[in-house]
């Protein structure tokens, strides 16, 4: 049975549906030689020769991929692009490298953000989770520099309008600090851009810490480091795609028969060591 040409591209692990549809759009897509337009059809399952930007990639049927999820732990300064004309850090810099697919980032955080980024080989899944209807929990760990009063925490609790419509915090709890500096857990249902921040600009108070510590049930994990990446068991990768009404995996990239603490800090010293080497390499690249 044919499906969409972007859906297919998608669960192969070449886009998001969105930055798919954007890439057909722009004639960057062609089906045995022809260009692509938005509305084409193709079977995963009969052979086809599929090119993005000249170069032929892979397509597979439904049963053929498997559905990957990384949790990575963003710092501040890095970018959500692929490449930036500046030559700044992004986000895609220390991923693993994968074979005729690439990976597709669920949602952004800004550059002054830190904390909790999921990553996909299945561009369906990251389109269905960034997508509003399922209303995903996000929560942050937000440091606020100002006078914040019950007033306020009402407001951002009931909602404000912004710019771009109604906004508000599902849940808003006070968790340290002191004086004019202090810490606040808080959690929205959607991934509108900066509205962590521009919820807090619209009660004059400012943000000097915005870190993301959970995406649905999906914890930042306690044992990685600041850049590091670890690959989330078939558990947490079928929780996200029963979430959003897509069945279930059954095969998994992970060796599920290493459990316990000794592999988690074998795991964390070889991200550690990860890291380093390619801050190496990038200190190298810049000196050239």
């Amino acid at each position: 049975m044919s499906e969409k040409l972007q859906k297919v591209l998608a669960r192969a692990g070449h886009g998001s549906r969105r930055e798919l549809e954007r890439m057909i759009a722009g004639g960057r897509v062609s089906v045995d030689g022809k260009v692509a337009v938005l509305g084409d059809r193709i079977d995963a399952d009969v052979e086809a020769k599929v090119r993005i930007d000249g170069h032929v990639v892979s397509i597979a049927g439904e049963k053929e991929v498997i559905c990957r999820v990384l949790a990575y732990y963003k710092t501040e300064g890095e970018i959500c692009s692929r490449k930036d004309p500046e030559g700044r850090t992004t986000v895609f810099d220390r991923l693993p490298k994968m074979k005729d697919a690439r990976w597709v980032a669920v949602g952004r955080l800004d550059i002054n953000t830190c904390g909790l980024l999921l990553f996909t080989s299945d561009g369906e899944l990251a389109n269905r989770l960034m997508h509003p209807s399922h209303e995903v929990e996000r929560e942050y760990a937000v440091r606020v520099f100002g006078e914040v009063n019950d007033g306020i925490i009402q407001r951002l609790r009931q909602g404000v309008q912004l710019e771009d419509g109604p906004a508000k915090f599902t849940k808003i709890k006070a968790s340290g600090g002191t004086g004019m500096n202090q810490w606040f857990n808080v959690t929205l249902n959607e991934g509108r851009n900066r509205e962590v921040r521009r919820l807090w600009e619209s009660q004059e108070i400012q943000v000097s810490r915005l870190m993301r510590v959970r995406y649905g049930k999906i914890e930042l994990p306690k044992s990685l480091p600041r850049g590091g990446w670890m690959e989330l068991p078939i558990e947490e990768v079928n929780y996200l795609r029963e979430t959003v009404g897509l069945p279930k995996e059954n095969r998994s990239m992970m060796d599920v028969t290493k459990k316990g603490n000794k592999r988690d800090k074998i795991k964390s010293s070889k991200i550690r060591r990860a890291i380093r080497k390619h801050a190496e390499r990038s200190q190298k690249d810049s000196r050239r």
